[in-house]
Order: structure tokens, then C-alpha cells, then sequence
């Protein structure tokens, strides 16, 4: 049986703010691209990016 070591795990993300105020990103405290009022987990462009590069799959 083969095994997937490589999963994607389907994370909603919050729904993006038209405008200010913008929820701070939880690592840096910059502000996000999300509005304020969203309850969760948030990160700016930049910590989601370096996220996205530091759980990917290395091959």
C-alpha cells in the first residue's frame, strides 16, 4: 500500500476585507488582507507565503 506523505489539508480561509480595519497577522502583527471581525487564525501575505514554502512537500 502506498502511503501519501505529501497531504493537502483543505483549510478554509477567512473572507477577504474591503477595506479597513484589517485583522493583524498573528506572527508579525502587520496587517492582513482579512477584516477584523473575523475570529481565527490570520496571517499577512508574507507569513503565508513563508507558511505555504515551509509545510510544502520537499519532494
Amino acid at each position: 500500500m502506498s502511503e501519501d506523505y505529501c497531504t493537502i489539508v483543505d483549510v478554509p480561509k477567512p473572507p477577504k476585507a474591503e477595506g479597513p480595519p484589517y485583522a493583524e497577522c498573528v506572527l508579525c502583527r502587520e496587517p492582513t488582507e482579512y477584516p477584523e471581525s473575523y475570529k481565527g487564525i490570520t496571517l499577512c501575505p508574507v507569513c503565508e507565503w513563508q507558511e505555504a514554502q515551509r509545510t510544502a512537500c520537499s519532494g
